[in-house]
């Protein structure tokens, strides 16, 4: 019988993929970044731990969507007070906080526990091109290949 190994703490080695938004599909960006976020495309990947690397997203003003979602997908919030529903479409929230889709569209696909929170601080997202995290020096990370096999 086969034993499953599982990795120490210790020894899991976390990269720092940099990856341009620009003119790509929102879900498509998403599902490839979450992945890397939870260390799928390493051979070691455990579901119950961070095996995940670092993913830098810049030019989040210039993301694309399909369709007529541009002006039909709406982002909603709550301040919690009655009455307190926002509701903002695509398009302005694209105008004015183009970090927040992203974010949104990546934390819906990762864990909805401790472990899933833990894993989108290891997210950082940038409207320009320029980001403060040069010193990591993050490899580009091809989206046009599959994330598994990076």
């Amino acid at each position: 019988m086969n034993k499953t190994s599982i990795p120490s703490i210790d020894s899991i080695s976390r990269q720092w993929y940099l990856v341009d938004a620009e003119n790509q599909t929102l879900g498509r960006l998403a599902t490839k970044v979450a992945s890397v976020l939870r260390g799928k495309n390493k051979p070691h990947f455990t579901p119950h731990l961070d095996t995940g690397d670092f993913v830098v997203v810049v030019n989040a003003e210039k993301i694309l969507v399909t369709g007529n979602k541009a002006e039909q997908k709406l982002y909603r919030r709550h301040s919690g007070r009655p009455g307190g529903m926002k509701v903002e479409s695509f398009r302005s929230l694209q105008q004015r906080i183009p970090e927040r889709i992203i974010e949104t569209a990546i934390k819906g696909m990762l864990p909805h526990n401790a472990l899933g929170r833990q894993l989108f601080r290891k997210l950082k997202v940038y409207r320009g091109s320029e980001h403060p995290h040069s010193a990591q020096s993050p490899e580009i990370l091809n989206l046009d290949q599959s994330a598994s096999t990076k």
